[in-house]
Parts: C-alpha cells; sequence; structure tokens
C-alpha cells in the first residue's frame, strides 16, 4: 500500500534528512462523533433557551406588555418601558449565543480539514494551513483508539489537565491527537505503535473512547 504522499515545501524543510514512515492528508480535524456531538448539544441548548425567549419577549413582538416577577415583585415591562427588561433580556441572550457559538463550532470542525501528518522514526508532525506541531514518540503514552472503517485514529499524550468532578474525586483528562479520515489507518495505526513502543516500552494502561 502507498504510505507516501506529496508534501508543501515548508514541510519538507522540516522533515529534512530524517527517515519518512508515512505521510498522510487527513480529512477531519476530529471524529465525525465528536462533532456532531457538539452541534447536537449546541441545538438543544439554543432550542431550550428560546423558549425562554419567545416567553419573555414575545408579547412585546406582538404590540403587549410583558409580566414577570422580580424578586417576588410583580413586574411589568413593554418598549416604553424596557428598563426592568433589561437585566434579563442580556442574561438570556448570552446564554442562547452560547448554544449559538457551540452549534457553528460544531459545524465548523465537521468541516475542518485535518492538515498534513508525517511520522518519522524520531516523530510525529502535523501541518497545518502553515502552521507544524512536532511530537516526540516519548510524548505518546500508546493508548491508541482506531476506527478503520472511518479511517481515525486516537493517539493519547502524557500530557493533560486535571478536570474537577462532583462528588468524585478530580479526573486527569489527557491530550489527544486525531488522525481523522485518513487512507490505510491501520497500516498507519501499527506503524505510530512500533515507534512509540521503541521509546517507550511500558505505556500508562488506560482507555480513550472516539
Amino acid at each position: 500500500m502507498e504510505y507516501f504522499i506529496t508534501l508543501p515545501m515548508e514541510l519538507q524543510s522540516v522533515i529534512g534528512s530524517e527517515k519518512v514512515d508515512f505521510t498522510v492528508l487527513a480529512k477531519r480535524n476530529q471524529p465525525l462523533k465528536k462533532s456532531m456531538g457538539l452541534m447536537i448539544f449546541g441545538t438543544v441548548w439554543t432550542a431550550f433557551t428560546s423558549i425562554f425567549v419567545i416567553a419573555f419577549l414575545g408579547p412585546l413582538f406582538m404590540g403587549r406588555e410583558s409580566h414577570f416577577t422580580v424578586n417576588g415583585v410583580p413586574t411589568t415591562g413593554s418598549w416604553d418601558n424596557f428598563q426592568p427588561m433589561l437585566v434579563p433580556t442580556l442574561i438570556i441572550g448570552v446564554f442562547v449565543l452560547v448554544g449559538i457559538g457551540m452549534l457553528g463550532w460544531g459545524i465548523y470542525a465537521t468541516f475542518q480539514k485535518g492538515g498534513y501528518f508525517v511520522g518519522t522514526a524520531h516523530k510525529l508532525i502535523h501541518y497545518y494551513k502553515g502552521n507544524i506541531h512536532t511530537y516526540d514518540w516519548e510524548q505518546f503514552s500508546g493508548n491508541m483508539e482506531i476506527n478503520h472503517l472511518k479511517g481515525d485514529l486516537a493517539m493519547q499524550l502524557r500530557t493533560g489537565k486535571m478536570v474537577s468532578r462532583k462528588n468524585s474525586s478530580d479526573e486527569f483528562v489527557p491530550d489527544i491527537i486525531y488522525i481523522s479520515g485518513a487512507n490505510n489507518i491501520l497500516e498507519i495505526e501499527k506503524i505510530c505503535s512500533k515507534r512509540i513502543k521503541e521509546n517507550d516500552p511500558t505505556p500508562v494502561n488506560t482507555s480513550i473512547v472516539l
């Protein structure tokens, strides 16, 4: 099988004389499952907050007054007397914008390209729109998740962050590098696994889910 494609000149200059194991152009920045999940959550969030927009501002657009309670005190608002409605409107607006933002980011992530990935004997190189990131194989823990039907490979790094959990101890969430929508992903996974094991024969045993 073919593991190599033509690379941009600036990426070739970074590789230099290193031995190249594979080159791949990823079709997506991340698995579709993650993008779709964000889109669905953003849609539900926006639809839910829109209920408050309709209930709160709907009467005004119909030429009527809006009746609500502030600190237990019945209050009336209208276009001529909008000041009592200003703060609640801003709060609702922020929640709506958050939902629209999540929906928009999910749509953007769905169509965002993944860029070029190059595996060498010593590191993995990622190139996207002129930005180049390099990862030594020893930076990877060796934990991987692969979906060969969709051409997705997730590789866990040793870096990450601690995330607080309700009613439980904090959890370490590792950074993950995604190669998504790639051809020959099974062969690429084998090469990556081989290089990671050469640099660290005792990876941490945790699981990740695409």
